[in-house]
């Protein structure tokens, strides 16, 4: 699980069956204070994100299907199960 920042959509008229009524988002990693990594994914959005968006991404495979109730070898990958408001470090 990490920490990201929504930067772009994906628009794929022929995709997998499993990420069609899905919304694909491009997200950045982010570490823990907020600086933003060269890692990205492609994730599935369930919370109604958008660009802009600081969110939670759920980046485990078997996890993120179990998120879309999908079989064990759908092809999920990251999906995103949270929008974040604020992060406190101490």
């Amino acid at each position: 699980m990490y920490i990201g920042h929504v930067f772009g959509t994906v628009v794929a008229t022929i995709k997998h069956e499993t990420f069609r009524g899905h919304k694909l988002l491009l997200v950045e990693r982010l570490t823990p204070d907020g600086r933003p990594t060269p890692k990205y994914d492609i994730c599935v959005d369930t919370v109604q994100a958008g660009v802009g968006d600081t969110v939670l991404v759920l980046d485990e495979g078997n996890s993120a299907r179990q998120v879309l109730n999908q079989a064990p070898h759908g092809a999920v990958r990251a999906v995103i199960v949270g929008i974040i408001d604020r992060i406190d470090i101490e």
